[in-house]
């Protein structure tokens, strides 16, 4: 699959928030004592099994995801709180063979001199509100994150964990070149999409980081021991 106008938008929290939210074994990732949320929307292109063509409404749609950090034993990865994807076909499967959380969204973006406009309403049957309503862009030159630093943590994550309680705890390898990001300015019109977790994001403008666009492999599922 291939990754597009993407946004990463993150707001530091205490971690004591969030771990009652997230399954042991798994440990929320901090940096520098801070527990951190992002809200990235973006649009896939490509999507397909290996070796396989892409199926109709399920090749390419806008997707919006909240998540956070954490660990288990040496893997650092990422946990969904919700993704919310324009791709009715998209959402059962995800659902279905990995129990994410996926949810029907209507979903808009446009480029427009340099800036994507981005809106998203969940519509999921007897799923709670979400909406974002935003413009944002780059602001400055692109470059590759250092390990070590609070870019590379945010972004370069390879795998993202799952958990149903039939199957256990699982994670999902991915698999792709280190992101080239530029830092972001963004207008945010409407975000709720914290809301459903229970979580209020502090009221300051949150940590910008825009992609232009990246390829992606995504492995099978597997259990953690």
């Amino acid at each position: 699959m291939r990754w597009c106008d993407l946004a990463f938008l993150h707001w530091p929290v205490p971690p004591e928030l969030l771990r009652p939210m997230i399954p042991p074994p798994l440990a929320i990732d901090t940096f520098g004592g801070q527990a951190w949320i992002g809200v990235v929307p973006f649009r896939m292109e490509g999507v397909r099994l290996r070796g396989a063509p892409s199926v109709p409404t399920t090749g390419a749609f806008p997707e919006i995801n909240v998540r956070t950090y954490v660990r288990a034993a040496d893997r650092a990865g990422v946990w969904f709180f919700s993704l919310d994807a324009a791709s009715r076909l998209a959402v059962r499967g995800a659902r279905y063979l990995y129990n994410l959380p996926y949810f029907d969204a209507e979903i808009t973006l446009r480029s427009e001199g340099g800036a994507i406009h981005y809106d998203s309403k969940r519509v999921h049957r007897d799923a709670p509100p979400a909406t974002f309503l935003a413009r944002y862009r780059p602001v400055g030159d692109g470059y590759e994150t250092e390990p070590g630093t609070l870019d590379h943590f945010l972004v370069e994550r390879y795998c993202l964990f799952m958990f149903d309680a039939r199957r256990g705890l699982g994670l999902l390898d991915i698999d792709h070149q280190p992101w080239r990001l530029q830092p972001g300015a963004v207008d945010l019109a409407a975000n709720t999409m914290v809301d459903p977790i229970g979580i209020t994001l502090p009221h300051v403008q949150p940590l910008v980081h825009v992609a232009s666009a990246l390829d992606v492999r995504a492995w099978t599922r597997r259990a953690v021991e």
